[in-house]
């Protein structure tokens, strides 16, 4: 009898034991689960693993980065699909990316005064992981002995608000043979001057890039004949749609040469107009076609 009552303690102990077990379960799947709306989406999970190389990176959608950095539009219609006008957006610039001439088309970004910073440069220049290996993944190393400068076209000192930020300006896909005398000499002054801009609660949207060619360095990399850069100046926090004929561009090109070191940046002021005729890029593309016209027609002479 006390033996066919234990094997009936023992049944009813394994029953509840599997009753709580199966609870426990449904709980789990009800509270813990993502639920249909908090899934993400296909295209979120490209981003994410568009950006994974960025170190700390604070990952965002790519219709956010499209809307803090290139609200005006994109002005070669880089996609995903195009090799030699090769999308890439992370949480702090997007690229167009060449595979022939492993350089950027152009590289866009917004500045505050949020992203200045006084953290120490570290040089932590390196491949971009995002560059398919077939492609032939520039290196650091590839412009050793060139006689030519690894030439941000988003400045590190313009991504000083985190590590993470400023890691993303030396990946090589933001870098281009740049001579010693441009890149330490107007291209930074107008550098400077853009965070000085920034610094009087200014936000500026900034478009820079490549254009022609003077010959190749290591892996084949293009040395571009020129670099341009466009600037769209607007009050602090001001929304993208009080963008008007009176809102101040700055448009330059700047050649690829040597002994202009001493040269100030503003004798290379140019019109948008100018630079799209060079490029065939559509710039300002998202606002009204009389708009572009007035904005990218005038030639800015202010000296500040």
């Amino acid at each position: 009898m006390k033996k066919k009552t234990g094997l009936i303690i023992a049944l009813i102990a394994f029953v509840f034991a599997l009753i709580i077990g199966l609870f426990a379960l449904w709980l789990s799947s009800k509270f813990f689960s993502p639920k249909e709306s908090e899934k993400i989406s296909e295209k979120e999970t490209k981003t994410r693993r568009v950006s994974s190389n960025i170190r700390n990176l604070d990952l965002i959608s790519e219709a956010e980065s499209l809307a803090v950095h290139l609200p005006f539009g994109n002005p070669s219609e880089a996609t995903t699909e195009n090799p030699e006008n090769y999308l890439l957006i992370n949480r702090y610039m997007i690229i167009s990316y060449s595979k022939s001439r492993r350089v950027p088309n152009w590289v866009a970004w917004r500045l505050t005064d949020a992203d200045i910073g006084k953290m120490d440069r570290v040089d932590s220049f390196r491949p971009d992981d995002r560059i398919p290996e077939s492609w032939g993944r520039v290196t650091p190393f590839d412009y050793t002995g060139s006689g030519f400068d690894r030439g941000h076209l988003c400045p590190s000192a313009d991504r000083e608000g985190s590590q993470a930020a400023m890691d993303s300006t030396f990946l090589m896909t933001n870098i281009a043979p740049q001579t010693p005398d441009l890149n330490r000499g107007p291209w930074e002054k107008l550098e400077s001057y853009t965070r000085t801009l920034a610094r009087r609660n200014q936000d500026v949207y900034i478009i820079a890039g490549t254009y022609g060619e003077i010959g190749r360095i290591k892996n084949k990399i293009a040395i571009p004949a020129s670099f341009w850069k466009i600037l769209a100046v607007l009050p602090r926090g001001a929304s993208i749609d009080s963008i008007n004929e009176n809102t101040r561009v700055i448009a330059v090109e700047m050649p690829n040469v040597k002994g202009i070191k001493n040269a100030d940046w503003f004798i290379y002021r140019t019109t948008v107009r100018d630079i799209e005729s060079k490029t065939g890029y559509n710039f300002f593309s998202s606002l009204p076609q009389n708009l572009q016209d007035q904005l990218e027609t005038k030639f800015d002479q202010a000296i500040d």
